[in-house]
């Protein structure tokens, strides 16, 4: 079963999807959008039961004007695991999603269990600095997937049309960007890499091979910070390997999981 319920925790009103059972995970998404019941997310929801809240300040999800940096993010998404009546939680975080997950496994290390970190942004390499996210069109695309042309058409999102307002897509876009660059404008370190060797959680680091938003030496460093930490590099793949290798990314996740 799946849905999509409002989550309320204190001054936050957030869409959060739903489904599975069995232990539970909470699915952190990335800076452009929630992707809603993505077929990823359905697979995780086969072996557990998966939160995966809309981030404040994407879509309908509200509160943001009381996010005034990455920390207040992450005490958010504390009470979101505390009102789902769970002392612990196994978290995976993508993108940005990463960075606030590697946040809360650092700063409340009592709540994560085991961590996932995909293509996480929050470190920046001077010697190998990374695509603008939010540069030309184009030069995104190129560097978020591996292969153009099996770029799913729409991208899985959490969005649903309205056709009274057609313009609303591209509202939505503007409003998703516009809260990721409070986190990642102009480069998305905010100190992580101080924080990460507070990190207890047994942690997987998941990098796709080819993703020029988040190179593989970005995911390297996030395991020589992590204490307990192991990489995978996903072949074939950029900065959506759950979407490029779908198979491959349920399996080495899951077998990380269930260790």
């Amino acid at each position: 079963m799946r849905t999509l319920d409002i989550a309320n925790v204190g001054t936050f009103d957030v869409n959060l999807w739903t489904a599975g059972s069995g232990s539970p995970v909470l699915f952190l998404h990335g800076y452009e959008r929630h992707p809603g019941g993505a077929p990823f997310l359905q697979r995780l929801a086969q072996f557990h039961t998966v939160y995966a809240p809309e981030q404040p300040g994407y879509g309908t999800s509200t509160g943001f004007e009381h996010v005034q940096d990455i920390f207040d993010l992450v005490l958010f998404y504390r009470e979101l695991v505390r009102s789902l009546g769970y002392e612990r939680i196994d978290v995976i975080g993508h993108s940005t999603g990463g960075m606030v997950a590697a946040e809360l496994a650092a700063l409340s290390p009592e709540i994560v269990g085991e961590l996932v970190l995909v293509d996480a942004f929050g470190l920046w390499l001077d010697d190998q600095p990374a695509q603008d996210p939010f540069g030309a069109a184009d030069e995104v695309k190129g560097a978020k997937w591996h292969d153009s042309a099996a770029i799913p058409s729409p991208e899985p999102t959490i969005f649903v049309p309205d056709p009274d307002d057609p313009h609303g897509e591209i509202f939505f876009q503007a409003q998703n960007l516009a809260t990721a660059t409070k986190f990642m404008w102009p480069i998305a370190d905010r100190g992580l890499r101080r924080r990460l060797p507070y990190v207890r959680a047994r942690s997987l680091v998941v990098n796709g091979a080819s993703d020029g938003l988040v190179p593989l030496a970005y995911a390297k460093e996030f395991v020589r910070l992590i204490p307990q930490c192991e990489l995978a590099v996903i072949d074939d793949a950029g900065h959506y390997p759950f979407i490029e290798q779908e198979d491959e990314f349920i399996a080495t996740v899951e077998k990380f999981l269930s260790a």
